[in-house]
């Protein structure tokens, strides 16, 4: 009897691998067709009854573009047993023509059969009534130079209704290829019939001399079918057509080209804002605009002003503005300039010149403005008959900063005045030392500006950063003199004395923390604290400290 058993268990044992392959999953791949035009897309379906929630596609990559990814699962009833069935779609597009072998992938345990797939060239359809649809490419240079901007244009020309479709234009080796803008669309009529035009525009920038290849581009889409198309199938039928590849001749960089090398069709200079007169020490402002057809605005040099001895230069950041008009760039630049005249008289400032390669002539040109004529009046409180505005004093071992000091006019009315605050401080000075010997307790080191110094003196930290123009460094100069922590400007202004120098405080502000110009904060406080900034009296020794008019 055990005999027996052992028997039937063998025999069981034997009869289960069979039992196994009769249930295995199965799993088979096919093509949507088998013959396929050089840019359509093909559908790969894979069918499976393995439990699988995804296939790995990677394998496709090397030889296909994956244009999109589809599953659905079934389930149905096979002998009294539940089978579930999943069928995923991909959408593959070919490289290039020829004949293609679609590889295996892997699906769960199990995997597909390689498949075949013939991709055929792209139909090149010529401009003509019978054409449904055909596809053109021009350019606006030929032979363009190395660098060159060129503007390429691609039209598609469609005589039927089109259901579905892609526009697709391959990139340019030895140069870079570029779409800009938005499609274009239009009617045009060609041998008697009427088509409707896609227009795309490219910009095409050679990186190389020699012959260059530029792959025509290509149309596949789906249009309205025929009457047969209509009984026989779904209405449609497949759409196709290509340009032929194009070859242009780009030039070397000619040797007698100015550097830096700038290849343009055009470039126009012109003043926007320019003035005929000017005061010593007051900003004038002049606008200058360039406009180059064929480059962007990295290429473009900036239009400026040099600076000379009888003017100070300070010049806005560009405003940039990039057009494409026919596929090529068109760069307008602005920039604003602030002029400082630092002597009366007339002021000639040289004007600005781009050198430039005229692609379309093949010659160097120069775009180059007349020089900029003002007459400088001299400062509104310079003395009179003074044939330039006078320096400023330098303080103990500093070299006078001629900039610095001729846009400060001298004050003459208020020479008297400051000789009578001298006088107040060192008073007021020698009463406080007094009082505070006494109490034997000496607390000069907390009292911000309490010592005596002259109204007209200069602290060298604030003259240095007034030269080197940095807002900042001015901010912590004024700050260390008025003796705020920080560079609290708010107490700054509280302690000047002078409303210049207040109004001049109110200007670095706005430059630095609002829409203010820093130009014209930075020529303001070169003139009002030229001679140094002036304190408010009761700001030298507060009044807590200062003794009683009458001893308690």
């Amino acid at each position: 009897m055990n005999r027996a058993r052992a028997f039937g268990l063998l025999v069981a044992l034997c009869a289960l691998p069979g039992l196994v392959t009769g249930v295995s999953a199965q799993t088979r791949a096919w093509l949507d067709r088998a013959q396929v035009t050089y840019g359509e897309t093909v559908t790969l379906n894979i069918e499976t009854s393995a439990s699988v929630r995804q296939v790995d596609y990677r394998p496709l990559a090397a030889q296909f573009d994956i244009a999109g990814q589809t599953v659905r699962r079934s389930f149905g009833m096979v002998n009294g047993q539940s089978r579930a069935k999943s069928l995923f779609a991909v959408g593959i597009r070919p490289r290039g023509p020829g004949v293609i072998t679609v590889p295996a992938l892997r699906v769960g345990n199990a995997s597909t059969s390689p498949l075949r797939l013939t991709v055929l060239p792209p139909t090149v359809q010529q401009a003509g009534g019978d054409a449904e649809a055909f596809v053109e490419t021009e350019f606006d240079a030929t032979q363009p130079y190395v660098q060159q901007a060129v503007g390429m244009a691609v039209r598609l020309h469609v005589a039927v209704p089109v259901l579905s479709g892609q526009l697709d234009q391959d990139q340019v080796e030895g140069a870079s290829l570029e779409q800009v803008g938005a499609d274009i669309q239009y009617q045009r009529e060609i041998g008697g019939r009427r088509y409707s035009v896609v227009e795309r525009r490219y910009l095409l920038v050679p990186e190389r001399s020699g012959p260059l290849r530029v792959p025509g581009a290509r149309f596949n889409g789906q249009a309205v079918g025929g009457f047969f198309d209509n009984i026989f199938d779904d209405g449609r039928k497949p759409l196709a057509a290509a340009a032929p590849d194009q070859r242009l001749q780009v030039r070397p960089v000619p040797a007698d080209a100015p550097q830096p090398w700038l290849p343009l069709r055009d470039l126009r200079l012109r003043y926007l804002q320019s003035p005929r007169d000017a005061r010593v020490g007051e900003a004038t402002m002049v606008e200058l605009e360039a406009i180059a057809d064929g480059a962007r605005a990295s290429q473009v040099p900036v239009p400026g002003l040099a600076e000379t001895d009888q003017a100070q230069v300070f010049a806005d950041p560009v405003q940039a503005d990039e057009q494409f008009i026919e596929g090529r760039p068109r760069t307008t630049l602005r920039r604003r300039i602030a002029i400082v005249p630092l002597k009366p008289g007339a002021l000639s400032l040289p004007g600005p010149r781009i050198e430039w390669w005229d692609a379309v002539q093949g010659v160097a040109r120069t775009a180059m403005l007349p020089p900029l004529q003002l007459q400088v009046s001299p400062a509104l409180d310079a003395p009179v008959g003074s044939g330039e505005v006078p320096r400023a004093p330098a303080t103990a071992g500093e070299t006078p900063d001629p900039r610095a000091s001729a846009v400060a006019p001298v004050r003459d009315r208020r020479g008297w005045l400051l000789l009578a605050a001298v006088a107040l401080a060192v008073i007021a000075a020698f009463t406080w030392w007094w009082s505070r010997a006494r109490r034997a307790s000496v607390r000069m080191a907390e009292v911000p500006g309490a010592s005596p110094q002259p109204a007209v003196a200069r602290s060298p930290s604030l003259a240095e950063a007034l030269r080197q123009g940095e807002l900042s460094a001015i901010a912590r100069a004024l700050s260390g003199e008025a003796g705020v922590r920080g560079d609290d400007l708010d107490g700054v202004r509280a302690r000047l004395d002078d409303t210049a120098q207040r109004e001049a405080i109110e200007r670095l502000q706005a430059a630095r923390w609002g829409d203010g110009d820093a130009a014209v904060a930075l020529v303001a406080l070169r003139g009002a604290f030229a001679q140094g900034p002036r304190w408010r009296m009761r700001g030298r020794a507060p009044s807590s400290l200062l003794p009683p008019l009458y001893p308690r």
